[in-house]
């Protein structure tokens, strides 16, 4: 079977190791056996993850050693102010805790770069974030912004126009702002990464650039994230997963009283533990696998052209633009204090 990557992620509590490993007992093994040390919090509504990776973690993962904090609100919609307003205030805490060891010298610069291709939307959060921290009244005078555009449209590699930035400037730090990729279709726009390791330009949809980090500029590199894209079979890994889920569901409680007493359109409970043989009947053998076995056959079904396409909300447009707004707000307040 060809080994394709269909579960692209560029979020590091994604990855496998950080998803096995979710009680105390898991995260304390972890730690102890290959570098990674990881905590779970929530603040209000968010969902906060800070994973701290050692060079021996770094072997373990494929993840750089370094820090990343990933903030997430699973009940985010585009007309919850109260929502982005939270997960813009938690940013800004962990933000500061990142860079609290940093000190700062009146003329010292910072330089902020929005990668991404303006005219893809999905991949627009960069250019985005630049234009909105242009239009502010006030541009703190530490800030230098710049949108690189990408390779296909420049002709140049994006890290070297950074490098030749950075050389010019020598900047206190870099920022760099990006969309990334997600594996599972209900954190799309929900989810921001903070990482103090840099990045990989394109690295979300399969198109790895040159790094854009320390070891590469010899400048701290803070990077913000945004997933924005998944891979199109992972949309449809996860409806049958839910379909199956609910079916399960349903036939379990079909003979409960709470079933039919509700007075308006009952909804299964899906999250909580299910016999899946109760679907077997209808589905067949499949419906009873583990899903890793039915992922294992969607990578096997689309090993085809489907495996390059790449699905993005459809109000993709409206998320960029709150998204861009959220991080530029943040850097302000933060730039602020310094």
């Amino acid at each position: 079977m060809q080994n394709l990557n269909w579960q692209r992620t560029d979020l590091i509590d994604e990855s496998e190791e950080v998803v096995l490993h979710q009680t105390k007992e898991q995260k304390d093994t972890l730690k102890e056996s290959s570098g990674i040390q990881i905590e779970d919090w929530s603040a209000g509504r968010i969902k906060i993850t800070d994973v701290l990776v050692n060079a021996e973690g770094e072997k373990q993962i494929g993840k750089k050693e370094g820090q990343y904090i990933t903030l997430s609100v699973p009940t985010l919609t585009l007309d919850d102010k109260d929502g982005f307003e939270q997960l813009e205030k938690e940013l800004l805490v962990n933000f500061k805790k990142m860079h609290e060891s940093m000190s700062w010298e009146e003329d010292d610069k910072i330089l902020i770069i929005g990668l991404g291709n303006r005219t893809i939307t999905p991949d627009a959060i960069g250019p985005y974030l630049i234009d909105h921290l242009h239009s502010l009244d006030v541009i703190d005078e530490k800030f230098v912004m710049y949108a690189p555009g990408v390779t296909g449209q420049t002709g140049y590699e994006t890290g070297e126009f950074v490098a030749a930035l950075a050389e010019r400037l020598q900047p206190k730090l870099i920022i760099v702002v990006d969309a990334l990729a997600t594996r599972a279709s209900d954190r799309l726009c929900k989810t921001i990464q903070l990482t103090n390791t840099g990045i990989h330009p394109g690295s979300g949809v399969g198109n790895k650039r040159k790094e854009i980090s320390y070891e590469m500029l010899g400048i701290p590199v803070t990077a913000i994230g945004i997933p924005t894209v998944v891979d199109a079979p992972v949309l449809i890994a996860d409806a049958v997963e839910l379909m199956l889920r609910s079916i399960a569901a349903r036939v379990a409680e079909r003979s409960k009283p709470s079933s039919k007493l509700s007075l308006s359109s009952w909804q299964p409970d899906i999250n909580k533990e299910l016999d899946m043989s109760l679907v077997k009947p209808i589905f067949g053998e499949w419906a009873t696998w583990s899903k890793e076995e039915r992922q294992q056959l969607f990578a096997e079904t689309f090993a085809g052209s489907h495996t390059q396409l790449m699905v993005t909300p459809k109000e993709a447009d409206y998320w960029i633009d709150n998204y861009a707004k959220l991080v530029s707000s943040m850097l302000m307040k933060w730039a602020n204090n310094l």
